[in-house]
């Protein structure tokens, strides 16, 4: 149907401040669609095939258990590293995808989810 228009303003001779001026408004109606789409956002549950990058990120959700108080948790990647503190080894097992759970003083601490 755009075609059939500038076919049209072609043949009744439209001037070329027209076409320019169909041609940005036709670009602008493309882009306000492609702005409204919403992206498509993809879920990880397998730490294995997580990029390592996100692993102790904010989009990260770890489940911590306080053995103590015997209580769930939600945190996210950021606060899960802090807990490892400096227990290199074991940040490095989790990083790499082998490990998805580990214990920090009184708490238990899993891998749920990345939501990229």
């Amino acid at each position: 149907m755009k075609n059939k228009d500038t076919e049209q303003m072609l043949l009744t001779g439209a001037s070329l401040e027209d076409l320019i001026k169909m041609k940005m408004e036709n670009e602008l109606d493309e882009e306000l669609e492609k702005a409204k789409q919403q992206p498509e956002k993809r879920v990880y549950t397998d730490i294995s095939e997580v990029p390592c990058g996100l692993i102790f990120s904010a989009k990260a959700t770890y489940k911590l258990f306080n053995r103590k108080n015997k209580t769930n948790t939600f945190i996210n990647g950021i606060q899960a590293e802090a807990l490892i503190g400096i227990q290199h080894a074991l940040r490095q097992k989790i990083s790499q995808g082998l490990l998805d759970a580990f214990v920090a003083d009184d708490v238990y601490v899993k891998f749920e989810y990345v939501r990229v």
